[in-house]
């Protein structure tokens, strides 16, 4: 049930058509894991905060440094040097006391990654390079948990969602059946980031983690979004199963 002090905070969800009472339970309820707590995953920390998701847990074994404030804004300047889980749960208490933070200090590998993820309904991949995004789908796929992952660099993004145990959705290797090389996939450190890219498609996947708890809308299970932040456009493709 809602306490009074959470009909007041979440009043422009209860009013909202198709959310209501019951979709704000559900987002109650639900318990969402972020993996990373830098470009993409301050927005989502941030958005799924404020809109009441019962319990986000973020694992990440990063320390905030000055050159993620430029785009990773649940940080301050005072957090150098401090664990971005602890800082990240710093700013999601602040914004919402009623949300459970589980910060997990660690980086996501092959022997920790499968119990780290199987407490969760929900899990958002904001990570920042290829091995850990097809790693975290795998162990999503394996324990059927819905994926919504993202990804980002220079002025472009992308983000797309993974249910592969359902319905013969798509996997992630059906969208990347092969490994991209170095040169295109890029790090921030080398090529850099703008950093509002990173607040457009970790929104977008903080919204798609919205529509999947209270099942409001369809989301982008087969479809990859893009979005060219030069141009100011999006683009979708479709993407299926292979045999």
């Amino acid at each position: 049930m809602l306490t009074a002090d959470e009909i007041r905070r979440y009043q422009r969800h209860i009013v909202l058509k198709n959310v209501g009472g019951p979709g704000q339970q559900k987002l109650k309820a639900a318990k969402v894991l972020i993996i990373g707590a830098g470009g993409l995953g301050s927005p989502v920390i941030a958005y799924l905060a404020a809109a009441g998701v019962g319990t986000i847990g973020v694992v990440d074994d990063d320390i905030v440094s000055l050159s993620n404030l430029q785009r990773q804004m649940v940080h301050r300047t005072q957090d150098e040097g401090v664990t971005k889980v602890d800082s990240a749960k710093r700013f999601a208490n602040a914004l919402n006391p009623n949300v459970n933070f589980i910060a997990i200090n660690q980086r996501l590998n092959e022997n920790n990654g499968a119990h780290i993820i199987a407490p969760y309904d929900f899990v958002v991949d904001g990570s920042d390079n290829f091995d850990t995004r097809a790693l975290v789908a795998e162990f999503c796929a394996e324990a059927k948990i819905p994926l919504v992952a993202g990804a980002v660099s220079l002025f472009d993004g992308n983000l797309t969602v993974f249910a592969p145990f359902k319905d013969h959705n798509p996997r992630f290797s059906d969208l990347y059946p092969q490994r991209p090389t170095p040169d295109q996939l890029p790090s921030c450190e080398e090529a850099g980031i703008l950093g509002p890219i990173t607040a457009v498609i970790g929104g977008l996947q903080a919204m798609e983690v919205v529509k999947l708890i209270t099942g409001v809308g369809e989301p982008l299970v087969g479809r990859l979004l893009t979005y060219d932040g030069r141009d100011a456009r999006f683009r979708e493709m479709r993407y299926r199963r292979a045999p």
